[in-house]
């Protein structure tokens, strides 16, 4: 059944005929966000009735929203997540006298002095077990296209941890961590301190507050750093190339386990070709090449911890490469491949085909549109699924922990709101569940656009929400 004919079997949507008038108050708190703000919210009842309907089909960016599509794709499509997620995890292989570290979707790799778990020592080891000299060291992430930004993605996030590249073969987040440290005369230029993978131009002043800015051209190796600093302050900056940056990294373990390395960093990347879009293979799927037996291999703990990772704090490359894995399980890894996995789930769900459409599976590209109609009902419907406590249990918890422990806190919500937030320019987003004063368990779907500069939709969406569940 359609999404159409799921709301034709409803009593009037957009409860316009509710005798207590609950639409035209929650739509007066939304106006208080002033001139401007164009928004949408659809609240169903426990019984799948809508109770309010503002804009309900309006296409609106959502945001990190999408993240609920992609993470809910993840339960759908990997199977049990709760077992150790040994298929993802990074592998190391002589082949002649280089050494080559394959990357296979492993969001969590670490190259963390104190790392416990899915270690890039632990690969280390393994080739220091056998080898005292290598020639390279070539970082392998051809498990999934290079599609290293999704389309719609603003150029001027590659520099940032939120925007950094996405690649089978990923290191600590894909960040390059600076930390700077004011002089300890209290005047005089700062000090910047990194593993030395770029260059930097320092500008830093020590001074009575911390204004930071930085600048990387996309593809350049060199970061400028201006402003002014107070108290140590560390930097998490996008990485271009993450094969690049593992590969570097293993060297250096290497050479600190005394293999000598006589060769260079090198990668391996896979091109996009047709080959790569399940439209123009009519949905066939893609064979796929015979495992080649590793010298060593990590295994990462269970994806349940990441998906509550990705969800909770709002993690953007963690996202992508769960988009990737799921277009993976019959398809090239390529993001039309993960997005064809969640259409057919949108599909499965009742959803139509003109309600959503998604360039990436993380929320910050812009060409991503969902109406709140469709969210909602599709929330319901993940609540029918086996998975669907998991996946709800993996959401922020209002006013208790993630990206909405500082909303809701002390309000009859508090720790009865499970929903995911969404924050771009321009764009709020807030859709998920929450129990309602009368034990009944709501699903909803709320979006903003096109605040202006200064202003912010979260007090009136957080006011509107209260009330309706006050008032049911």
């Amino acid at each position: 059944m359609t999404l159409s004919a799921v709301v034709a079997c409803v009593a009037t949507p957009a409860a316009a005929n509710e005798p207590d008038g609950l639409q035209e108050r929650v739509a007066e708190i939304l106006r208080r966000a002033g001139p401007g703000t164009r928004f949408g919210l659809v609240v169903l009842d426990d019984a799948g009735r809508e109770i309010v309907a503002i804009a309900p089909d309006d296409r609106l960016v959502p945001a990190s929203n999408t993240k609920i599509f992609t993470t809910a794709a993840a339960f759908d499509a990997l199977g049990d997540v709760t077992v150790p997620d040994a298929a993802a995890g990074a592998a190391v292989r002589l082949e002649g006298e280089d050494v080559v570290l394959e990357g296979h979707g492993d969001a969590r790799l670490s190259s963390a002095a104190d790392c416990v778990r899915d270690c890039l020592a632990t690969l280390a080891d393994a080739v220091a077990a056998r080898r005292r000299t290598v020639r390279n060291v070539v970082g392998d992430d051809s498990l999934f296209p290079d599609q290293r930004w999704s389309p719609g993605m603003s150029w001027n996030n590659i520099g940032t941890r939120s925007g950094t590249a996405t690649s089978a073969l990923t290191l600590d987040d894909n960040e390059w961590r600076v930390t700077v440290t004011p002089n300890p005369a209290g005047r005089g230029p700062a000090t910047v301190a990194a593993l030395p993978y770029l260059a930097i131009d320092n500008r830093i002043d020590t001074g009575t507050r911390t204004q930071i800015a930085y600048n990387r051209m996309p593809g350049s190796r060199m970061v400028r750093i201006t402003g002014t600093v107070a108290a140590a302050e560390t930097l998490r900056l996008g990485i271009d190339d993450p094969a690049d940056y593992a590969a570097w990294r293993l060297r250096a373990l290497l050479e600190a386990r005394g293999v000598r390395v006589t060769g260079a960093v090198q990668v391996r990347h896979r091109s996009l070709d047709a080959g790569d879009d399940p439209a123009a293979r009519g949905g066939a799927p893609v064979a796929q090449p015979p495992a080649v037996v590793p010298l060593a291999r990590t295994v990462p703990a269970p994806l349940i911890e990441d998906l509550t990772l990705t969800n909770k704090a709002s993690q953007n490359l963690h996202a992508e490469l769960l988009l990737r894995r799921i277009g993976r399980v019959t398809g090239s890894g390529s993001i039309a491949d993960g997005q064809a996995r969640v259409t057919a789930m949108l599909t499965q769900a009742g959803v139509e085909r003109w309600r959503y459409d998604f360039a990436d599976g993380s929320g910050m590209s812009s060409y991503n549109r969902v109406s709140p109609r469709g969210v909602a009902h599709f929330l319901r419907w993940t609540q029918m699924q086996d998975w669907g406590a998991s996946w709800r249990a993996t959401l922020p918890v209002g006013g208790i922990d993630g990206t909405l422990r500082r909303r809701f806190g002390g309000t009859a919500l508090a720790g009865k709101l499970f929903a995911k937030t969404g924050t771009l320019n321009a764009a709020s987003a807030l859709s998920g569940f929450m129990t309602a004063r009368s034990g009944r368990i709501l699903a909803f779907a709320s979006y903003a656009n096109d605040m202006p500069a200064d202003g912010s939709a979260n007090a009136a969406v957080d006011a509107a929400l209260l009330l309706i569940a006050r008032e049911r």
